[in-house]
């Protein structure tokens, strides 16, 4: 049997900006806290602000990959609420995340950044997203994280 083919389409991009904080070393590996304090989304789809208040619990194990596990709101242009959950993975070589560490601007090209989303919304113009999976490709300057977030059609 054949695969089946998988299709996207861009749905926004995303712009947050964020501040950290070390909690340390932990039994799981290198824990951060990266608080959301806002941002910006647009694309055909929807477009509006992020909102402040999320925050991305980020784990660095033994392998330097880091988890990512993010839960932000949006407000669309309409006012429409949108809650926003993402788990992804940033990896590469070690000389990249380390300049990634130290708040480098770095060619997104040469690391690995993906995450799954998924949304929640109230009834109203929106609430398609309640039935969308998306995926997206991530970069990380030093101002925060930015995503192309794509709907799995």
């Amino acid at each position: 049997m054949d695969p089946l083919p998988l299709s996207t389409d861009f749905l926004f991009r995303v712009e947050m900006t964020v501040e950290g904080s070390a909690v340390g070393p932990t039994p799981l590996g290198e824990r951060r806290i990266g608080l959301i304090t806002g941002g910006r989304f647009a694309g055909p789809a929807v477009s509006g602000t992020v909102l402040p208040g999320g925050a991305d619990w980020m784990l660095t194990g033994a392998d330097g990959a880091t988890r990512l596990d993010v839960r932000c709101l949006l407000r669309a242009e309409n006012g429409q609420v949108i809650g926003l959950t993402y788990t992804g993975l940033r990896a590469g070589p070690p000389g990249v995340l380390a300049r990634l560490a130290a708040g480098e601007v770095v060619d997104p090209a040469s690391y690995y950044m993906r995450t799954t989303l998924r949304f929640e919304t109230a009834p109203g113009p929106l609430e398609w997203l309640n039935r969308v999976l998306a995926v997206a490709v991530g970069q990380r300057p030093p101002q925060g994280p930015i995503y192309d977030v794509y709907r799995i059609l």
